[in-house]
């Protein structure tokens, strides 16, 4: 999203604009629009909140969001934040469907979210596509969690 050009751009273009999408053919991507809109996040929203429903997910344009857990006793610990060509959200793609953290815009973002349900769908009816976008989004599930893993070492090492 450049400029005052934004407004312009189609789902589809948007789509095709994002690394995490990178290398689908024009007929996944193509596919992949029809579940797609444009969002803004603005600056503070809670995206979502852990154990809520997983119905879609997001590819980052432009802004942050920070990725947050809730650690007894500490509170809100945020894990990550992530910012432009990143993807937020995975949880939609594996039943019970249910958000494993929460999101809280840190500033106002753009970004393309995606029906869960369609693309669900659409990775049923198109296998190659739903073997691609899940090994894109198992990356993103071993980072998020590895992420997660060294933010909560960082909380609990006592120094020597």
């Amino acid at each position: 999203m450049s400029g005052g050009s934004a407004s312009f751009e189609t789902a589809y273009d948007l789509l095709a604009a994002q690394p995490f999408l990178a290398g689908l053919s024009e007929g996944q991507l193509r596919q992949l629009s029809y579940s797609a809109s444009r969002n803004v996040l603005h600056a503070g929203a809670r995206v979502f909140s852990e154990g809520g429903r997983a119905d879609r997910f997001w590819l980052i344009i432009r802004g942050r969001v920070d990725l947050y857990t809730h650690v007894p006793g500490r509170g809100d610990v945020v894990v990550a934040t992530l910012g432009p060509g990143e993807v937020l959200g995975w949880s939609w793609l594996f039943p019970p469907y249910r958000w494993h953290f929460g999101a809280v815009a840190v500033e106002t973002t753009f970004a393309v979210n995606l029906d869960a349900e369609g693309v669900r769908r659409l990775c049923a009816d198109d296998h190659d596509l739903g073997y691609e976008l899940t090994l894109r989004f198992a990356r993103v599930l071993v980072e998020r969690l590895q992420a997660t893993r060294v933010r909560l070492l960082d909380l609990y090492t006592v120094p020597p």
